[in-house]
């Protein structure tokens, strides 16, 4: 870890203590909130090399959605304030995220059913509030994440929720609006992405899904669903679009899994859009009856869930009753959503995917 530049409050508000992550993007700390109380928050800043105006909207528009998101899901992490410091550099801060990256947890062995099965319907449920959209102009328009991978997904322990998850970095994602659904270059993680991703076709949720089949068939059997010949943008395409994933029999995971989780995931890896699942919402139904095979799994994530709306609206009804200022631009400053229930950030590295340390942090 790194000192923070200075010692002098960040725009007389956030005391930075340390970096915690760096990423093509930016650089993250960890920071106090002075004006509240010296609670912990993370504090993202763009890169210097990147102060162009095209980036500047960009790192905006990524602060703006997890803004939004985060009010829409207890799954997705919050952004709570956006500005520029001294040096007119854009920085937003977000809840400090203390848990594990899903990358670490699977690098060891693969995931039991039961605890599978309520991490993902947690994703699932993350995943589908971003699918939902959030209003621009005065229009609903659904949000492609585009990244989804182990070390976008953290987990955290409560001592009276247990396990929850957060989904991570927005930083890529896409607005699905009737003048911008083609995506003209490539971003992503090459391990993760959908065949139309890497071939920049046009892109639905649907892709999102195919990447959750592949981040589900590597929670399950502690392996990839595919396998490039060699580690690059021409390997991987290949891969993706041609390469059929083994069944779980073939695995680490052997014979042990219930075939209709088999077909589910494998449902959602394929090749073209139309043979997946239309929604994740439609994949939260598909889980439902594996999830009543294992009552357990299914009990754990709705206690948690329940849990979690019922701190989330407290910390709502709370702050309904506070004025706060409202984003208008970003050049603006700002304080967006709220600030519900303490939470933390810690690094989550993909040895796979991630050329940079730390996650959310691209």
């Amino acid at each position: 870890m790194s000192a923070p530049p200075s010692n002098e409050p960040l725009n007389n508000r956030y005391q930075l203590v340390e970096l915690i992550g760096r990423g093509a993007m930016g650089r993250v700390y960890k920071a106090k909130d002075l004006r509240l109380g010296g609670a912990t928050v993370a504090i993202k800043f763009l890169a210097q090399t990147l102060l162009n105006e095209r980036m500047r909207s960009r790192f905006w528009s990524e602060a703006s959605i997890c803004a939004q998101l985060g009010q829409k899901s207890i799954h997705i992490i919050r952004v709570t304030d956006y500005d520029l410091d001294p040096d007119d550099v854009p920085f937003y801060a977000m809840e400090f995220l203390e848990g594990q990256g899903l990358n670490e947890i699977i690098r060891e062995k693969p995931i039991p059913l039961a605890r599978f099965l309520s991490l993902t319907r947690q994703i699932c449920l993350g995943l589908h509030a971003a699918h939902e959209g959030i209003e621009v102009d005065g229009q609903l328009c659904p949000i492609i994440h585009r990244d989804i991978k182990p070390s976008n997904i953290m987990l955290m322990q409560d001592p009276s929720l247990g396990e929850f998850v957060k989904v991570l970095d927005f930083g890529i994602s896409k607005l699905l609006q009737e003048d911008c659904g083609q995506t003209s270059t490539y971003m992503g993680t090459m391990v993760y992405s959908s065949p139309e991703q890497m071939e920049g076709r046009e892109l639905t949720a649907r892709s999102d899904i195919y990447s959750l089949g592949v981040m589900t068939y590597e929670m399950l059997t502690g392996e990839l669903p595919v396998m490039a010949e060699t580690h690059s943008f021409g390997g991987w395409l290949k891969a993706h679009m041609h390469q059929q994933p083994r069944p779980f029999s073939q695995t680490k995971a052997g014979s042990s899994l219930p075939k209709p989780l088999e077909n589910l995931v494998m449902s959602c890896l394929a090749k073209e859009p139309q043979g997946r699942p239309n929604s994740v919402q439609d994949i939260l139904k598909a889980l439902i009856p594996i999830e009543e095979r294992f009552r357990g799994a299914k009990d754990l994530s709705e206690r948690i869930s329940q849990a979690l709306h019922r701190q989330a609206k407290d910390a709502a009804d709370a702050l309904a009753q506070t004025p706060m200022p409202v984003i208008e631009s970003p050049q603006g400053i700002a304080a967006i959503a709220a600030i519900a229930a303490p939470a933390v950030h810690a690094e989550a590295i993909d040895d796979r995917s991630a050329p940079e340390s730390g996650a959310g942090f691209g």
